[in-house]
């Protein structure tokens, strides 16, 4: 499939999400024309680095474009204060101007650090997103949320900055373990619950084959979650309201990753996968939704090898009093009081 665009209307701060098979081959011609002077500074994670990082360099030297990196440490834990002075420290020392292009080269974690380094350094520098993982192309790429984690939870801190340019590469989904890969697609599973009936019914059809590679079905799946994505972001671009609804089974999914540490337990897609699972029951048991629809959403994620329930997280959890205070902390909290995105 040709290469395809998708474009986030936002005025002065637009950008175009380019979708297709070897970006990084022509990452110099979709980068150089944002390029003041021709050098740019990655950001990415020692694994994403090993894999990736030659082809992007060769990709941006056929067009005359110099790259310097540094990798940060993989996993979760570098999103927080340590990882983003590294990462700003890093970015002073090469010098790195009000002009010129970062880099973001990785998953969510990177994406979001990166940004956050970008939007505070000189008071802003552009940068550009190459998601890694399907979880980033779909998502956490796309709309400007940057930041990072504190002990008190999940992106508590950040901005909104928006990228200069996002190119999602098909071809590097390849490179993901199969679990990285599920735990994405429970960010895809989210858009097809969005108020998209087709979506999810074509996602039931064809996500096994999705998933085991096809790379036109994946195109198409990154191109719809986008393609939803940029439209809402485009009328809310700092969750003022619609916005919002972006965070389908993100109040259960964070307490929960918060309640397992952040670690290996748990995943953000698994969480968001279950965590959607849980706001369907929620919405079932007020009526909102038809009471079969959780038990549909949990059959397409079991057929998917996916985790659905809170026994499929491994190891203990805390008991529901803590699990709710732990959502205290969520960013749609108002007056103290909770707000879930429900059918």
């Amino acid at each position: 499939m040709n290469a395809e665009r998708v474009h986030v209307n936002l005025g002065a701060r637009s950008y175009d999400v380019v979708i297709g098979q070897g970006l990084m081959a022509q990452a110099g011609a979709l980068v150089a024309p944002l390029l003041a002077r021709p050098r740019v500074s990655v950001l990415t994670e020692t694994r994403v680095g090993a894999a990736h990082l030659d082809a992007l360099a060769t990709g941006l030297a056929a067009k005359g474009v110099a790259m310097q990196a540094h990798a940060l440490s993989p996993g979760e834990a570098t999103k927080g204060w340590d990882g983003l002075r590294e990462a700003v420290e890093w970015l002073l020392d090469m010098q790195v101007e009000r002009g010129d292009v970062v880099v973001a080269l990785g998953g969510g974690v990177i994406g979001d650090l990166v940004g956050f380094a970008s939007a505070i350094l000189r008071r802003g520098v552009r940068f550009v997103q190459v998601p890694t993982s399907l979880l980033a192309q779909v998502d956490s790429s796309v709309g400007g949320k940057t930041g990072i984690n504190t002990r008190h939870g999940k992106n508590l801190v950040g901005a909104f900055h928006q990228p200069s340019l996002v190119l999602a590469d098909i071809d590097l989904l390849d490179t993901l373990p199969e679990r990285d890969f599920l735990a994405g697609y429970g960010e895809v599973v989210k858009y097809g619950l969005l108020g998209d009936a087709g979506f999810f019914d074509w996602l039931e059809a064809n996500g096994p084959a999705l998933a085991r590679g096809d790379t036109a079905l994946r195109q198409r799946a990154v191109r719809r979650s986008v393609e939803m994505k940029a439209g809402i972001v485009a009328r809310d671009e700092t969750e003022a309201g619609e916005r919002a609804l972006l965070n389908l089974g993100h109040t259960f999914c964070h307490a929960l990753e918060a309640a397992t540490g952040y670690s290996g337990r748990l995943l953000h897609g698994e969480g968001v996968a279950i965590g959607c699972a849980l706001a369907f029951d929620l919405s079932a048991r007020m009526g909102l939704c038809a009471q079969e629809t959780p038990s549909r959403v949990r059959a397409h994620l079991r057929a998917m090898g996916m985790a659905a329930e809170l026994r499929d997280i491994p190891g203990e959890l805390p008991g529901a009093d803590a699990l709710i205070a732990l959502m205290a902390q969520d960013k749609k909290v108002q007056d103290g009081r909770l707000r879930f995105i429900l059918a």
